[in-house]
């Protein structure tokens, strides 16, 4: 027989508390954990709509998931009052927890698959989207052949994808244009640095010496502000005190290339940049910018000691087959602008 401080000490055990956080731990399940880590997409992006895109799920199943959150840990989680959403008291005890939680899961998940194996059963890549497609069947090559890697998950995506991939755990590997130096525990291996060009339409007739003197006849088409290239463009242009009275933004170089091919604009753009609208045979005319110069570094970036030497070779293979595509495709202005 049990007496009642044997009872509430059973309950003590099978329960977890943090100050206004407990819940059962009968509760904790595959999807408490999809929960979390939906939670952690919510604390970071700040909205629900945006968190679900991050993770392949609708804003009403991401909603769901944080609700059931709050109804298991009995408490509100987000102020759902304020825009961007803010962290309760509970949420920002919960976050810092949660990333623990997912990152040991991570950790672990990544400890057995090597034990008593030489090969790498799993690799998850994030690949920047401009050159997803130029570099995929020979990352997919090089890791089935000479890594005997079985599963691979690749992730087309920007530079901010890659960083939540990098931080939840669910990448091994990114190739990006930002190395990402605020975050512990990475190895980095550059692939290029390349020189931003001056792209028009084919057309075009008008004067190409000064920006200024473009602008008068066509609104710049750039990369919106949600992505790394885009920031960079705007800052640089900043500092040259220059500022486009139009402005069209996009979040995919096919995108922005294609709006240039129409005459819609003109553009700024790196040769890898431009690989996908010169294979589309997009009307295009690239010159040297006629300001000061402006460059973008890609990067492979890994978790240190995790892949053995796969990053160092991946970081190669991508110079090689970009380099050659940047020949083949932009041609010798690209050639020149990348190394």
């Amino acid at each position: 027989m049990i007496d009642a401080r044997q009872m509430k000490s059973q309950s003590i055990k099978n329960s977890y508390t943090h100050d206004s956080l407990m819940f059962d731990r009968a509760t904790f399940s595959p999807s408490m954990l999809r929960s979390l880590e939906v939670f952690v997409a919510v604390a970071e992006t700040g909205q629900m709509r945006s968190a679900g895109r991050m993770l392949g799920l609708s804003q009403p199943a991401a909603s769901q998931h944080i609700g059931a959150l709050e109804k298991a840990f009995r408490t509100q989680l987000i102020d759902r009052s304020s825009r961007p959403m803010r962290l309760t008291r509970a949420g920002i005890h919960l976050h810092n927890r949660a990333q623990k939680i997912l990152h040991a899961l991570s950790d672990m998940e990544s400890e057995l698959r090597h034990v008593g194996q030489a090969s790498i059963s799993l690799l998850r890549v994030g690949v920047q989207a401009s050159v997803a497609t130029t570099l995929t069947p020979a990352l997919v090559r090089l890791a089935q052949d000479e890594f005997g890697i079985e599963d691979i998950t690749l992730h087309a995506g920007q530079s901010g994808n890659h960083e939540h991939l990098l931080r939840t755990k669910q990448a091994d590997l990114a190739i990006t244009s930002n190395p990402f130096l605020d975050m512990d525990g990475l190895e980095r291996h550059s692939v290029l640095r390349e020189n931003y060009l001056l792209v028009l339409p084919k057309t075009y007739k008008g004067p190409t010496n000064s920006l200024e003197a473009i602008q008068r006849e066509l609104p710049l088409v750039r990369f919106g502000d949600t992505t790394n290239a885009g920031r960079q463009i705007a800052q640089h242009l900043r500092r040259l005190r220059f500022e486009p009275e139009k402005v069209i933004q996009a979040d995919r170089s096919s995108m922005v290339t294609s709006c240039v091919s129409a005459g819609q604009g003109y553009s700024l753009l790196t040769p890898t940049l431009l690989i996908d609208g010169m294979v589309e045979n997009m009307g295009l005319r690239v010159m040297r910018l006629p300001v000061a110069g402006l460059s973008r570094r890609l990067t492979v970036v890994a978790r240190k000691g995790e892949l053995h030497d796969l990053p160092e070779r991946v970081a190669k293979l991508c110079k090689l087959i970009l380099t050659q595509s940047i020949i083949e495709h932009v041609g010798g202005i690209g050639a020149e602008s990348s190394y």
